[in-house]
């Protein structure tokens, strides 16, 4: 904790010296998961260096928790916490996805269906605030809104530098069946089984096509006959559909999906087997971050997780086939374990469903993607959907915080940021992120043409 002192010192130290109160980005060692986005304003702003927080300063195996900084990868936790057969509740599905990011981008992944996302198994952040005071929150503290509040926010609430979290047992291999389905009343039956019963380790799937539904069942065992990895040659999503089990290493089978879930690249068999090693979602994110100025922006694929209730999901999917209609789905069951400070009230009194579904849109390559976007967010609206911030987004101010908590949102925000030199939510993820001055943008309209 000394070293971590001194780091924290650092910035606390930038952040009170600091004269002006223009925009402020973090610097990473990590590239940052969202969807690149050539115009974002995030790229020309003044950058604090927190590259550093990248350590994991405990884990206690008795007790099965972890101390960690922000800038932990997901790779270098699973490494650490697998040498005493336990890893993190929850492990997002990219090597280099931080467990900072994860917290504040709120990353699921296949053990979503009975524990929710990262941050619910957190129990305490240090933050530091934009005035550079040092925060101890926790669920049950004083600071317990800005703990809760600084899930799905994007840093603009304040910069967590320190996480505490719970860790689960863990076997060696993960043994994982393929149930096929041919509509989706059958599979959420089956879906719907797993969730009642929690009677498996993991659970996601792949949606091929509108007649291809197929559930991946995991499970921790401590033997396998055979091992497969997904870091070459094979893609794993088109073995969801060939196999009928699999057999995975645990760190494997964690990021199985490393070199992208259904947007795998490269796609033919020859360049895999020149340059299938090297490649992965990390460098890809490197490559678009550095030509963003050269890259058209519709050249950018379509990209999101929406969370669809259960309930919804027929007429979701109905809508979907008939306006979109592309293949295939990433489907990660998601249990709420509470309903989450950073949601508006008025939207939470019509959400009636415990289990959505995160029907993940990745790799749609289509001519005027902002009309796609503006499509689904009017549609995920209608039916008491929502989904993710990560790529484009198009809500106009009103529409935005009547799904997100405008009262929480500023109540922490004038706590910890009250200059907004981290920008507000709503600027960073609608305005500056498509290179639009705070208060610049018109009231959206839906008339987004083809």
């Amino acid at each position: 904790m000394n070293s971590h002192d001194v780091k924290i010192n650092r910035i606390v130290q930038e952040l009170r010296e600091r004269k002006t109160t223009s925009p402020l980005s973090l610097r990473k060692r990590t590239v940052s998961h969202t969807v690149p986005k050539p115009k974002d304003k995030k790229y020309s702003d003044d950058k604090l260096d927190i590259s550093d927080l990248d350590e994991i300063i405990l884990i206690d195996v008795e007790n099965r928790t972890c101390i960690a900084e922000p800038g932990v990868t997901f790779e270098k936790l699973v490494a650490a916490t697998l040498k005493h057969d336990l890893v993190p509740a929850v492990v997002s599905e990219l090597k280099t996805i931080t467990i900072g990011g994860a917290v504040a981008g709120c990353s699921i992944e296949s053990m979503s269906y009975k524990l929710g996302g990262f941050h619910d198994s957190c129990i305490e952040y240090e933050v530091v605030t934009a005035k550079g005071e040092v925060l101890k929150c926790t669920p049950n503290n004083e600071n317990k809104l800005i703990f809760q509040m600084m899930h799905g926010t994007f840093g603009t609430l304040g910069i967590i530098t320190l996480l505490k979290f719970r860790l689960l047992p863990a076997k060696k291999f993960v043994k994982v069946t393929y149930h096929k389905c041919k509509t989706l009343e059958e599979y959420k039956a089956e879906i719907w089984d797993h969730y009642i019963k929690k009677d498996l380790d993991f659970m996601d799937g792949i949606i091929h096509s509108p007649n291809e539904y197929v559930l991946s069942a995991g499970e921790f065992v401590d033997e396998a006959p055979y091992t497969h990895n997904y870091d070459w040659m094979r893609i794993y999503y088109l073995s969801t559909s060939k196999r009928q089990e699999d057999y995975l290493e645990t760190s494997d089978y964690f990021f199985r999906y490393n070199k992208g879930v259904t947007n795998v690249h490269p796609k033919s068999l020859v360049c895999r087997l020149l340059f299938g090693r090297a490649m992965n979602s990390n460098n890809a994110l490197k490559f678009a971050n550095t030509f963003r100025k050269i890259i058209p922006p519709d050249s950018i694929p379509v990209t999101l997780d929406t969370f669809i209730p259960f309930s919804k999901m027929e007429e979701f999917t109905e809508w979907y086939i008939k306006e979109i209609n592309h293949f295939p789905l990433w489907c990660v069951p998601y249990k709420v374990v509470h309903k989450y400070e950073w949601i508006s009230d008025d939207f939470l009194k019509n959400v009636e469903d415990e289990l959505f579904l995160d029907i993940a849109l990745y790799g749609m390559r289509r001519k005027n993607p902002e009309y796609y976007y503006k499509i689904l967010e009017n549609k995920l609206s209608e039916i008491g959907a929502i989904k993710t911030l990560i790529s484009t987004n198009l809500y106009s101010e009103k529409e935005f915080w009547s799904i997100w908590n405008k009262e929480n949102y500023y109540n922490v925000k004038m706590r910890t940021d009250p200059d907004c030199i981290f920008r507000d939510l709503y600027d960073k993820t609608c305005r500056a992120a498509r290179g639009l001055e705070n208060g610049s943008d018109k009231e959206e309209t839906n008339d987004f043409v083809m």
